[in-house]
């Protein structure tokens, strides 16, 4: 039974730094590509960041380009998201997310397994 479970949500002040991660179990987690995404009330669900299965790339959009950074250690099936300077505009669950594949998808409809999310709260 595949699992993804995030950690490290919480609330924070505009301009501080949270880091999130995302345990997995049940899958090859060498074959897949793992991918962080948000959800604020009453919007869609937008992808944040991406890594491909070695690490060696990494995607973002442009509204946290700079901000944030997704990496992985692949020796202990983790993916973490560093989130700098944040803004009010960052809150939302946000979601880890697994798909076997080679490249790196933005849609929400591509990735198989999905973590049951965590709070970001970013105060002004």
């Amino acid at each position: 039974q595949v699992q993804l479970v995030e950690s490290g949500g919480g609330l924070v002040q505009a301009g501080g730094s949270l880091r999130l991660s995302c345990a997995a179990s049940g899958l090859t987690f060498t074959m897949n590509v793992m991918g962080w995404f948000r959800q604020a009330p009453g919007k869609e669900r937008d992808f944040v960041a991406g890594i491909t299965r070695s690490g060696g790339s990494t995607y973002y959009p442009d509204s946290v380009k700079g901000r944030f950074t997704i990496s992985r250690d692949n020796a202990k099936n983790t993916v973490y998201l560093q989130m700098n300077s944040l803004k009010p505009e960052d809150t939302a669950v946000y979601y880890c997310a697994a798909v076997r594949a080679l490249y790196v998808p933005s849609s929400s409809s591509a990735y198989t397994y999905w973590g049951q999310g965590t709070q970001v709260t970013v105060s002004s």
